[in-house]
């Protein structure tokens, strides 16, 4: 995932946090903000320590990053999206993270529609 695509500064958190909707599981809360305009979409991710130590809140965003990467092309392209991942992530593998986020996603109506042939 390139750095254009990912919410940074404090300003851009904010944003998402006061002016966006919100869905959640148990696993991760998902905040999306809609930008016109905007040819991908930007992704910001929060993990707290109550999570885990380092080693365990980086593989957790190193997995998210990568549902997203693979998921790209399936999630509206229009809007700025904030992950933060509850405690129960930090002990799930890959395939876990995917289908709660794949869930979460689902929640948010993000997904596009996929014709099928």
């Amino acid at each position: 995932m390139r750095k254009e695509q990912r919410v940074k500064t404090n300003e851009e958190f904010s944003k998402v946090f006061k002016n966006g909707q919100s869905v959640a599981n148990r696993q991760f809360v998902l905040y999306k903000l809609p930008k016109e305009g905007q040819s991908s979409f930007r992704l910001g991710l929060s993990v707290s320590k109550k999570v885990g130590n380092a080693v365990t809140r980086n593989q957790v965003k190193r997995y998210i990053r990568e549902v997203f990467r693979l998921k790209e092309e399936l999630i509206e392209s229009n809007a700025d999206y904030v992950v933060i991942a509850r405690k129960p992530a930090a002990s799930m593998s890959f395939a876990e993270v995917e289908q709660s986020l794949l869930h979460v996603l689902r929640k948010a109506r993000v997904l596009k529609k996929v014709k099928q042939t």
